[in-house]
């Protein structure tokens, strides 16, 4: 059953709703769906400098402080497999409601908490709030926004994707000048408050909502497979292979019976993450593209840090500093890259990209102990340029394959893969660059020394990820298509 709410036709949209086509203006929803969504991003980066005080503050050791920043992986992994099911049923300004006063309420708690485990359960809200912006505003912008302009639009999201998590370690540095890291909550709550109330005085509601029960065994499966597959995956290096196997295994097991019991929902119309978005080739391309690309991203961007404040001797906002540049250059050409989407497709974007990206990333494999900085800083906002011309097309690409009634499960399934890749290719960089540092030290190289070896190869196998990309790249379609006809 479906119950009408405001029915959206990208091609008759009211005016308040939509962009005029003369203009090109991008709807207002989608503007204030992207302020929430940069403010909610850059939570999730904006607690790295303020760990040294935290750990203080709360007597716990580094890698106890560390789980700040998992537990909001770990949040987005377990939620974000149930939104597609949540948007189809719940209202925009609902679900707009929903996201922002949990991100809120978590916000508030993790500001007054007076121990640690309740700061890390309430970082923990925080990213329950998060995994819903997300995926509604991918789904929002392919229901409002018409095909011709969803490039150019979904290059703005791209602003607030990566320009959020290179500008919180930079944030937070400033806010921590002025004294103790409850400030940094301080600073986001009203902020996140401010775009709320503005949000919900303009938002309206688009597309439909259906009406259906929960699945709870889909949630509990999701929930915890999800989980515990990334949970393991981020501490491969931290805890024995044992360990490992057995957090490993049952995410494995529970996500595969969670994709199994999805197929048998199927039959009735009602799973939790519609699979079906996988028949659809440009989509599932698309899927697998993101996810490699995802894999070698956030493992270079992991390794970067770790060696400009190791062996650099970098604090964490003068690195914040050094790799802010290239967050903003990526987010500033996104709206430009979307708009020649708009116009010649993803391939002309997506295959120069990927190998501007191969070679970035092979630059960085040759990185010494005394690279210059400027060097570094330009390498990485090449970096980050190529991943513009990736990221906004591919999203764009893969969303606009799917059928309407697809768009919220589609970006569902699209955010879950993100989460599980990134913490595979952080995972299997960090795994690469230890055991080449052990390696060499074994064979008698002073700590730094082997310490640039590791990373050298980490950077490799960050080089050969873009090579998958870049042979992904030239399965995309030479010219940009519609979605396909829905497929049952």
């Amino acid at each position: 059953m479906t119950v009408a709410t405001d029915v959206v036709d990208p091609d008759d949209l009211d005016l308040e709703v939509t962009a005029d086509k003369a203009t090109g203006k991008t709807p207002l929803i989608i503007k204030l769906l992207v302020a929430a969504t940069f403010v909610v991003i850059l939570n999730e980066t904006i607690m790295i400098n303020a760990m040294p005080s935290l750990m203080v503050d709360f007597e716990v050791t580094a890698r106890t402080a560390q789980w700040l920043s998992s537990i909001f992986m770990l949040t987005m992994a377990a939620v974000i497999p149930i939104t597609g099911w949540f948007l189809q049923r719940v209202t925009t300004r609902t679900a707009f409601t929903v996201a922002m006063v949990v991100f809120g309420t978590g916000t508030a708690i993790a500001g007054l908490a007076p121990t640690f485990e309740v700061l890390l359960a309430a970082r923990g809200i925080q990213a329950a709030g998060t995994a819903v912006m997300m995926p509604l505003l991918m789904t929002t912008l392919m229901q409002v926004v018409a095909e011709k302009d969803r490039g150019r639009v979904m290059g703005q999201v791209t602003l607030a994707i990566s320009v959020a998590p290179a500008l919180g370690p930079a944030i937070s540095g400033l806010i921590l000048q002025l004294g103790s890291w409850r400030l940094i909550f301080a600073f986001v709550l009203p902020v996140a408050a401010g775009v709320t109330v503005f949000g919900l005085r303009h938002l309206k509601n688009v597309g439909e909502t259906k009406v259906g029960p929960v699945s709870w065994t889909s949630v509990a499966l999701a929930g915890i497979g999800f989980s515990a597959l990334v949970y393991g995956l981020s501490e491969i290096g931290a805890r024995s292979g044992g360990q490992l196997g057995v957090i490993i295994g049952i995410g494995v097991v529970l996500v595969a019976a969670f994709v199994a019991y999805q197929l048998r929902l199927q039959s009735s119309g009602s799973p939790l993450l519609d699979l079906r978005t996988l028949k659809h080739r440009n989509y599932a391309v698309t899927l697998v593209l993101m996810s490699i690309a995802f894999m070698a991203f956030l493992g270079s961007m992991i390794l970067l840090p770790l060696y400009l404040q190791d062996i650099r001797g970098l604090s964490a906002v003068q690195t914040g500093l050094l790799v802010m540049p290239g967050g903003i250059a990526m987010g500033l050409l996104g709206p430009r890259v979307g708009r020649i989407y708009d116009l010649k497709g993803a391939r002309v974007l997506v295959i120069p990209g990927a190998i501007v990206m191969v070679a970035a990333l092979g630059a960085l494999s040759r990185i010494q102990a005394d690279t210059p900085y400027a060097l570094i800083l330009v390498v990485h906002v090449i970096l980050m340029v190529s991943l513009a011309a990736i990221f906004t097309p591919v999203f764009t690409l893969g969303l606009g394959d799917l059928t309407p009634e697809l768009y919220s499960h589609g970006s569902s399934l699209l955010g879950t893969l993100q989460q599980v890749a990134g913490a595979v290719g952080t995972a299997a960089l960090i795994v690469i660059l230890e055991n080449r540092s052990s390696a060499l030290v074994e064979r008698g190289s002073e700590a730094d020394a082997a310490f640039v070896g590791g990373l050298q190869w980490a950077f490799i196998a960050g080089a050969v990820l873009g090579v998958i990309v870049v042979a992904l790249s030239l399965l995309l379609p030479p010219k940009r298509e519609g979605a396909a006809a829905s497929v049952h």
